[in-house]
């Protein structure tokens, strides 16, 4: 339960500090006094988005500080939540001293407090709200976190088949193009280092004649009778044979060495001849190769290869898509039937508690005041499933006699709705253990003996748990097992609000003044 609270520099709340006790607590005060101020500051510590215009003015930060004492949750039995908020905008979060999310925070928060307000009455007529509340009262977190981990599943499972039903419908499209595209490339023969190649060979058979005039040139100067190189090599090594020179040998070599080149470009000549044939061959080869090269945007054989390669991976690939294809189906099928069956789990769990729900809040708004009431819950199957189950529920409601059951929000009063969330509340206390209910005037739209009636509701809640109730109501307040006012005072500079318990004398006193109102 809330011990304490602490709160610095939070709007017109310069400096706060209050204990609260067990049982049923009452907060009054005048409208404008600052209960929505200290209800804010609640919300703020159990993780609401804070805001840097709360922030007193003129001051740097804000502090909201709350103490718990609980054997609800798995952590230390006295649980304290800060949160600070600075003018920077950054906002940080504490539990025992230690940093937590704001994630972290609120799931906590969720263990410790439930702070009704006055817009979660308006909620009533909302399906998933209505949803929670039965799922609430179920307590079937098991069978929810079941769901969502196979819905989950399936869903992620589905979307795979899908894109890659797109995908293999994709590929299809194009099977024949890449197949065209493959079928060319795979028929040019494409070698590396061909285009080198084809380019020398062009170059020869186009220049056949001027190369081979030119190697018939260097034979004769280098192989011609009498007068060639070879031939004076030849008799310069004649005339110093007898001499004894070192020279001699390097001549020795240098004539082996023209007798090897002069028998080169002797075959060089031989095989050189015009072949306009083979040159023709040439050229439409180079011209292919370009064309292909040109066509895919390539500037090598090498590009043009791997583009084969990849046309030819491309077709293995479509047809291995139905393999594919069924392989993923079957796994759809199986989180299908997962998810059905967590379903119908999930499913049987709400229908559990709707015979006690309704049976309660109608004996429960009776004792209100509405005497004819009538409330069923009721819970039809989805078309598909959603992320909360396969289930649509609604409560629907009759506050009088013959009158047909209809949706809350279309038949329930203001003050009827307010009477209903009383009653919703109490059955859900009376199935967890949340040590703490706050109730931010869910009175509101009753007065009197039935104001009365919900103020013993709420004590009767208080037996088992702590509850605070925020009234403008004497009925109620007089219910309180301790009372607490809220209150504005202005100083030289400023207003502030503030808050105190009161003495039993104290109580007796507002309740007089609150009738008098």
């Amino acid at each position: 339960m809330l011990t304490h609270l602490h709160i610095r520099n939070y709007a017109l709340i310069s400096h706060l500090d209050i204990d609260f006790h067990e049982g049923f607590s009452v907060m009054t005060g005048e409208t404008g006094a600052g209960k929505s101020i200290i209800l804010g500051a609640l919300n703020l510590v159990m993780g609401a988005r804070a805001d840097t215009k709360t922030i007193t003015e003129g001051e740097e930060r804000c502090i909201i500080e709350a103490t718990f004492s609980s054997e609800s949750t798995n952590s230390s039995p006295e649980i304290i939540i800060r949160r600070e908020l600075n003018q920077n905008g950054r906002s940080r979060s504490f539990v025992n001293d230690e940093v937590v999310t704001q994630n972290e925070l609120k799931a906590l928060a969720r263990q410790l407090i439930d702070i009704h307000s006055q817009h979660e009455s308006l909620m009533l007529g909302d399906d998933l709200f209505q949803l929670q509340i039965v799922d609430s009262i179920a307590n079937n977190q098991t069978e929810q976190n079941a769901y969502s981990a196979a819905y989950q599943h399936y869903t992620q499972a589905l979307q795979e088949l899908h894109q890659y039903q797109q995908r293999a419908a994709k590929a299809q499209a194009d099977a024949d193009y890449v197949a065209f595209q493959w079928q060319q490339l795979e028929d040019a023969h494409l070698q590396n280092e061909e285009m080198e190649e084809l380019e020398t060979e062009e170059y020869t058979l186009a220049h056949a004649e001027e190369i081979q005039t030119s190697l018939a040139s260097a034979l004769q100067q280098l192989d011609g009778d009498g007068n060639g190189a070879l031939s004076l090599i030849h008799a310069s090594l004649s005339s110093i044979a007898n001499c004894q020179l070192p020279a001699a040998e390097r001549l020795d070599s240098i004539e082996i060495e023209l007798k090897d080149i002069i028998s080169d470009i002797q075959r060089l000549y031989d095989r050189t001849e015009r072949d306009p044939i083979r040159l023709e061959q040439v050229q439409e080869r180079i011209s292919m190769l370009q064309t292909l090269m040109k066509k895919h945007r390539v500037m090598t054989i090498a590009e043009l290869i791997t583009l084969r390669d990849e046309f030819a991976a491309q077709m293995q690939q479509l047809a291995n898509y139905d393999e594919d294809i069924a392989r993923l189906q079957n796994e759809v099928n199986i989180a299908h039937a997962t998810l059905s069956k967590a379903a119908e789990a999930l499913t049987q769990s709400r229908l559990s508690p709707c015979s006690l729900i309704a049976t309660r809040l109608i004996e429960d708004m009776q004792r209100l005041g509405v005497k004819h009431a009538n409330v069923e819950v009721q819970i039809t199957p989805t078309e598909d499933f959603t992320p909360t189950g396969k289930d649509d529920v609604q409560f629907l409601f009759a506050a009088n006699l013959n009158q047909s059951l209809r949706r809350v929000a279309e038949v329930a009063s203001g003050g009827e709705i307010s009477r209903l969330m009383l009653c919703i509340k109490a059955l859900i206390a009376s199935t967890n253990g949340l040590p703490t209910i706050i109730f931010d005037e869910i009175d509101t739209g009753v007065s009197g003996a039935i104001a009365s009636q919900m103020g013993e509701i709420m004590l009767q809640i208080a037996d088992s748990r702590q509850v605070i109730s925020i009234t403008h109501l004497p009925q109620v307040a007089i219910k309180g097992e301790h009372h607490y006012l809220v209150y504005k005072e202005d100083t030289d500079t400023r207003t502030e609000t503030h808050i105190r318990e009161l003495t039993m004398q104290e109580h007796e006193a507002e309740i007089e003044k609150m009738r008098s109102i």
